[in-house]
């Protein structure tokens, strides 16, 4: 018998790095998208109109201030309580905590409680929503460092202490009329579910039937946690309960990119990482070229491994960023002095080859380095399908309706120097010492 397929809007979809990995699943039907950014709706419109997700009578919106629930629901010929999921990520720059973090102070934070309108009217059996780990500890209004309490200022106000987004954001949800939905967020790293990066996210998993969801253990380690005596990592996992970490080489195995679209470094950059060796950085340049090459920053004490880094392929890809030519973010290929490729980006994200991406170089390499690993939405959507399927399933037991579940998010620095020496990974020669330590903490619950 055919299964059922599940109905599905998405909000603020990007690129559909979410939608594709749902669709893997073969039990999602694709009803709307709703995505500001014009470039990327030409590559959701052209992806669809080559048949590579939804069906051609998806709908595409622009705006989502421009829409109301509303309209979308007449639209779709659909009444509050029909749609089954709601997918989304609200855009996630104010929350992260790479540069500075204005929380809803920005404008585009206020999107997450558009995301918490769109649920309120729709009403869908579950949505999944996606963001930066960030968004976790991330405060309503942000206080200055040098103007908190350890500096001399006032104790933090209520909306000023960290973690207040999320709080505020269960409240609302909580008091939401004639509907109660139960909220699991699991912080995870797509590295540790079989995708070749490093990249950790928040995924919200919520439903109105009263379920405790609980998402997948991780189901790949470190190569060498299995000789990890008595570490964490290795009583966790065990030999034979995980697979090794997926590496950018697998990733980029029999890619065919015969003219590819490079946003590259320039001339004075390329000369610099020529010297660098795979598997290291700017620590395997002479002293002089390092002074010379990063002026200021080379003074600086921390957050610098991603200066003139070249990759490697025998370890998985760091985190994607939108430009990967940066001199202190690069992303370099292991063998040639040049950026990783558009096609490149694509196949660590695991976008299908054949996925087409639309606008200038640089707004396609946004799309995907802003993209959501497609692993991690199939791994949801798995999770998803499964407690659709269950419906009828006990309730859960859990009293809270909102709880935090860390699951080894946090994959510990890479060492790059240590004792005055500089470490390189040199491909297939890992040496004696592991490259990552092992976590400290395996999973923890907490609420926010």
């Amino acid at each position: 018998m055919p299964q059922q397929k599940y109905t599905v809007v998405s909000l603020f979809s990007g690129a559909m790095g979410l939608d594709i990995g749902l669709e893997r699943s073969g039990r999602f039907r694709l009803l709307a998208c709703v995505e500001k950014d014009a470039p990327t709706r030409e590559t959701i419109a052209a992806n669809r109109d080559a048949g590579r997700i939804g069906s051609p009578d998806t709908r595409i919106y622009g705006d989502i201030n421009a829409l109301t629930p509303e309209q979308l629901m007449a639209d779709l010929g659909v009444k509050p309580g029909e749609i089954d999921v709601v997918v989304g990520g609200p855009p996630c720059q104010s929350f992260s905590t790479a540069g500075k973090r204005r929380t809803v102070q920005d404008p585009r934070g206020t999107l997450l409680w558009r995301y918490l309108a769109f649920i309120a009217a729709l009403k869908p059996r579950f949505f999944l929503m996606e963001n930066v780990r960030g968004l976790v500890s991330a405060a309503l209004r942000h206080r200055p460092i040098a103007e908190r309490p350890k500096k001399g200022g006032p104790p933090l106000a209520e909306d000023e202490e960290p973690g207040s987004v999320m709080r505020a954001f269960a409240a609302d949800l909580s008091a939401l009329p004639d509907t109660r939905y139960r909220v699991d967020g699991f912080e995870v790293n797509s590295v540790n579910y079989g995708a070749p990066q490093i990249r950790e996210r928040v995924l919200f998993i919520g439903n109105r039937l009263g379920q405790q969801v609980e998402f997948p253990r991780p189901t790949h380690a470190a190569p060498w946690a299995e000789s990890s005596k008595g570490g964490p990592q290795g009583d966790l996992f065990g030999p034979k309960r995980s697979l090794p970490w997926s590496t950018l080489g697998e990733a980029l195995a029999g890619l065919e990119d015969p003219e590819p679209v490079v946003l590259d470094f320039s001339p004075r950059k390329k000369r610099f990482l020529s010297m660098v060796p795979p598997g290291s950085n700017w620590r395997s340049l002479p002293e002089d070229v390092q002074r010379e090459s990063m002026g200021g920053a080379w003074h600086a004490k921390g957050g610098r491994s991603g200066w003139w880094r070249r990759l490697t392929f025998d370890l998985p890809c760091p985190t994607l960023i939108t430009m990967p030519n940066h001199a202190s973010t690069s992303l370099c290929h292991p063998t040639e002095t040049r950026a990783l490729s558009l096609k490149e980006y694509a196949r660590i994200q695991e976008f299908p080859d054949d996925w087409h991406f639309h606008g200038t170089v640089s707004q396609r390499y946004r799309q995907v380095g802003n993209a959501v690993p497609v692993r991690l939405g199939a791994i949801a959507g798995e999770t998803i399908v499964a407690a659709l399927d269950g419906a009828g399933a006990a309730p859960a037991t859990d009293a809270e309706d909102f709880r935090l579940v860390y699951v080894q998010s946090h994959v510990r620095t890479r060492k790059w120097y240590s004792a005055g020496k500089t470490h390189v990974w040199k491909d297939g020669k890992q040496g004696d010492n592991p490259t990552y330590s092992d976590p400290v903490t395996q999973e923890k619950v907490r609420l926010p």
